[in-house]
């Protein structure tokens, strides 16, 4: 078993030292801190009060990371785990990673010494795998939400973000729009390479030409400074008509861009995003989105997990849940006459 001896061994610090990092104590600098929690993660270490020799005695608590707290469809999915969670006789405790993979190592730290039974993991892309490698070294049952990481096999609710995002393209092209362009997430999150791909696809079921230049990716969160945005949308020639959206997050960003220069939605632009804005949206239906079941994503994910614990020793085939979006066709795109 790794003590506390061999991390401060290998980090070249004082036992002391990995114990204030460990607790949160004393003044260490930021730099001794990230080389210590490094080390305490490539040694798969765990402090000893709370090995997981002792995962047989449930706690009854579940963790929920997820990314982006502030987004809707991470609201509604927390709600729906909550509600099955507490259904099943667990209480939830939760985490915001903000799209941070050293944030998601600060709560994957967290969740090992809390001695949680199970996690529901948004993952913040593909380099989360370490993170997982250590949840699964230590025994710790997890279901992933939304995004996949290569190398991992496990159980999942995923929504059909290529189909998704192909039916937004369709239903622009359908409205007479031939130049379109999309900003989207990080190639790193599985998510947004499908959406990138169902994009691609509506490109070419319309006959409709694929220029990457036509493509803005980001961040799925909220943006500091809309800049970069501003200056990619300036150089494209022809400019498009339309934009696709990867989040509801982006879109809202979009939306904040083409207010500060003055143009308007859908008369000068037209905007499709996939996800919808939650209770917004029941207020002022304007954004047409491909809708996903955010609700679902986090009851059924949660039902899997507790599925996983109970069954802890037992054999189970790891189970994928493709959940479809729904085309809701609102106000944000303007029909395009073309000339013949």
């Amino acid at each position: 078993m790794v003590t506390i001896y061999d991390v401060a061994a290998k980090a070249s610090v004082s036992a002391m030292t990995v114990s204030r990092v460990i607790n949160n104590t004393g003044k260490i600098s930021e730099k001794t801190r990230a080389k210590v929690k490094r080390v305490m993660e490539e040694l798969g270490y765990v402090p000893n009060q709370t090995a997981r020799s002792l995962v047989l005695q449930q706690t009854k608590l579940l963790f929920l990371l997820i990314t982006d707290i502030m987004n809707p469809f991470y609201t509604t999915l927390a709600r729906g785990a909550e509600d099955a969670a507490k259904r099943s006789g667990y209480r939830l405790l939760f985490g915001n990673s903000d799209e941070s993979l050293e944030k998601e190592s600060d709560y994957v730290t967290t969740i090992l010494t809390t001695r949680v039974d199970g996690v529901l993991v948004a993952p913040a892309g593909d380099p989360s795998l370490p993170h997982l490698v250590s949840l699964r070294k230590h025994n710790v049952p997890f279901v992933l939400l939304d995004r996949e990481v290569p190398g991992v096999d496990c159980d999942i609710v995923l929504g059909d973000s290529k189909d998704g995002a192909r039916r937004l393209v369709e239903h622009l092209a359908s409205q007479g729009h031939r130049t379109i362009a999309m900003v989207n997430g990080s190639p790193s999150i599985s998510s947004a390479r499908l959406r990138l791909q169902g994009y691609q696809d509506g490109l070419k079921l319309n006959d409709l030409a694929y220029d990457e230049r036509y493509v803005f990716e980001t961040s799925f969160g909220p943006l500091n400074d809309l800049t970069e945005m501003g200056e990619w949308l300036d150089q494209l020639a022809p400019a498009p008509t339309a934009i696709v959206a990867g989040n509801n997050v982006l879109a809202v960003e979009i939306l904040r861009l083409l207010r500060d220069r003055g143009l308007r939605v859908p008369e000068d632009m037209s905007i499709v995003c996939f996800d919808d804005l939650g209770p917004y949206s029941e207020v002022e239906p304007f954004l047409t989105v491909a809708a996903q079941q955010a609700y679902q994503f986090g009851y059924m994910g949660m039902q899997m997990l507790v599925e996983r614990i109970q069954e802890r020793e037992t054999v189970l085939p790891w189970k994928k849940i493709v959940l479809p979006a729904d085309l809701l066709i609102r106000r944000s795109v303007k029909e395009i006459v073309q000339l013949k």
